[in-house]
């Protein structure tokens, strides 16, 4: 596995790039050698945020923490990253058979745990297309953090969601 790092706000220093080889290279067992990790590291006021992406066949395993040691951080990501994996061995393995994920050196996860969050409610809507602004203006109104809508521009599925940072983000579909 290749692991691209880059920093934000602060210089990524070789003891703490020799850190991240190090924990996140466990990882590589899970995967072939040519899956990309990438790694950002941020530093802001006095939180170190660590997120790491590792996308592979069109899915993305993604980590995201934030302590006020970035060697902290760092191990919970990798802690993050590999109860991920185990636990959706079975779905991922039923998914991707012959993809790029090496589903023998991932140890399952425990039979299903009676306190499992499971899906207790689906709902159905009636989507009309319509712009991201005023898609953005539904969500404010409803009081969610997002909103599914079909984009009137792209006629696609898309979400906007409200950000940590107080902005606004855009999912769009790739295929």
């Amino acid at each position: 596995m290749r692991i691209i790092t880059s920093g934000k706000n602060m210089e990524i220093t070789d003891a703490l790039r020799d850190t991240i080889e190090r924990k996140l290279g466990k990882l590589g067992k899970f995967f072939q050698k040519d899956t990309e990790a990438q790694v950002t590291l941020n530093v802001e006021k006095n939180r170190h945020i660590i997120e790491v992406t590792i996308p592979f066949d069109g899915v993305l395993i993604r980590a995201e923490e934030s302590t006020d040691d970035m060697y902290t951080s760092i191990d919970k990501a990798v802690d993050k990253l590999e109860r991920q994996i185990s636990k959706h061995k079975t779905k991922l393995e039923k998914r991707f058979r012959g993809s790029k994920m090496l589903f023998e050196n991932i140890e399952a996860a425990e039979k299903e745990d009676p306190d499992r969050p499971k899906v207790v409610r689906t709902k159905r809507f009636a989507m009309k297309p319509m712009p991201v602004e005023e898609a953005i203006l539904q969500m404010e109104l409803l009081g969610h953090s997002f909103f599914v809508f079909s984009n009137g521009d792209t006629e696609e599925v898309n979400v906007v969601y409200k950000r940590k940072d107080g902005n606004y983000g855009l999912i769009e579909p790739m295929f």
